[in-house]
């Protein structure tokens, strides 16, 4: 069995951290291939060693000193080293980075410092090779991932070695100029060498013990889901829910290799199972709950819309020559609405709404500002009747009005409009319902 292990900033943060994750890894002979993140905070308050690094390059690429702040960096890595009791000198690679940094590399290569040294710390920690991604990740010249290029290089790096230690979050492009994914990278990394080796499974390390049902800023200890669909959880960060980097999730899909998120503080804890389909009954009718604030709805009015030929089209092509893009569209016989981010929306709201008269000649447009879009996600809402009118059961009795309701013929999902005001006492009342009391 062959599983892919990538850990989180803040499980590596220190070298107490540091031991945690050698625990794990050496608990199980299968973590053979390890992804490390940057070190991340070790306290509140504390700074992310990539956010160090940032402001050191721009230091360095504004052309004033930078050596103490590189200093600063070096000093958090020989604590690690120190507290693990290593025998292992970064001089040499913080010599190549001070130069590099005065040749100004550019701030893609200064970012990936911080996963590039932790890489080769926890090659030493463990006594597995360390694989410099800039070698086997490629990118193309335009900056952009090359999947079947990198997985052809990965696959045939990694047949040579018995367990191997890739850090996360970067690549290199043809010319050997170093590229970053965007921020979180590191859980695409992980991906991507889970698939170059065909792993059993992809375990994703960090400082919470799975995906929760729901956002524990608004429920107070929200329960853990246990499986989860990779199509649940792409509606679910959609809308928000954060754990996982979305790219991250397409390379092992198309492999067919689960993701289990765990945590380096719980190891005892079970995490999440993303899968690709399941036969196992969620424990609720419900998997997750997400959403967002800052949404504005147009509603356009016209008698006998339904029979006219092209009106949805006209509509969206305003939208489209006005480079915005549009959220929901529900609609009616005469009425069709068109949810938007407010935002983006605000600036160009007279140019959309005069460019919607000269195309659909409408009978009235209404506006409605500061809405909430919250998604109720779950496979069990299939073969469960009235799970609707649960939801408008628990709104009403939380005396929440609905702005609108929108369901997929999948039945994956059910999307509600609600004020920003309603927006958590409709989070409350949504999890009441399915989660704690499961009326």
């Amino acid at each position: 069995m062959k599983k892919v292990v990538k850990f989180g900033g803040s499980s590596l943060a220190s070298a107490e951290q540091f031991r945690k994750v050698g625990d794990i890894i050496r608990s199980d002979e299968a973590r053979r291939f390890v992804v490390p993140s940057a070190p991340g905070k070790r306290f509140d308050g504390d700074t992310k060693v990539t956010d160090m690094l940032y402001k050191c390059y721009a230091a360095a690429e504004a052309g004033e000193k930078f050596g103490k702040l590189l200093e600063d960096i070096k000093a958090r890595y020989y604590e690690i080293i120190h507290g693990l009791e290593l025998s292992l000198s970064l001089e040499e690679e913080f010599q190549v980075i001070s130069e590099s940094f005065a040749g100004k590399a550019g701030t893609d290569y200064a970012a990936s410092r911080g996963e590039y040294l932790n890489g080769i710390v926890m090659a030493a920690y463990l006594g597995y090779e360390f694989v410099d991604a800039a070698e086997v990740i490629c990118f193309d010249e335009d900056g952009n991932f090359a999947a079947d290029e990198t997985n052809a290089k990965l696959s045939a790096r990694l047949a040579e070695v018995e367990s191997a230690v890739v850090p996360g979050f970067y690549g290199a492009m043809p010319d050997g100029k170093v590229k970053t994914f965007s921020r979180g990278g590191s859980d695409v990394t992980g991906s991507i060498v889970a698939k170059a080796i065909s792993a059993d499974i992809y375990e994703n390390w960090t400082d919470v013990s799975g995906f929760l049902v729901t956002d524990p800023r608004i429920i107070e200890n929200p329960k853990v889901i246990e499986t989860i669909t990779y199509r649940e959880l792409r509606e679910l960060s959609y809308m928000g829910a954060t754990v996982l980097h979305e790219d991250a999730i397409f390379p092992v899909r198309k492999a067919g290799i689960p993701i289990n998120i765990r945590n380096t503080n719980a190891p005892q804890d079970k995490g999440t199972l993303i899968v690709e389909s399941t036969c196992r009954r969620p424990n609720y009718t419900i998997t997750g709950i997400a959403g967002k604030k800052g949404f504005a709805a147009l509603n356009i009015e016209k008698d006998m819309m339904n029979a006219e030929v092209g009106f949805g089209r006209k509509v969206l092509q305003v939208f489209e020559e006005n480079g915005i893009s549009f959220e929901h569209m529900p609609s009616g016989i005469d009425t069709m609405t068109i949810f938007v981010h407010q935002s983006e929306f605000e600036e160009k709201e007279q140019k959309v709404l005069a460019g919607i008269h000269r195309a659909v000649n409408p009978d009235s447009v209404d506006l409605e500002a500061n809405l909430a879009l919250i998604a109720v996600v779950g496979r069990g809402m299939r073969a469960t009747r009235g799970t609707a009118g649960r939801i408008f059961s628990a709104l009403a009795h939380a005396n929440i009005n609905v702005k609108m309701i929108d369901q997929g013929s999948s039945e994956l999902n059910i999307i509600i409009g609600v004020r920003n005001d309603d927006f958590e006492a409709a989070i409350k009342a949504i999890y009441d319902i399915f989660v704690t009391t499961q009326l």
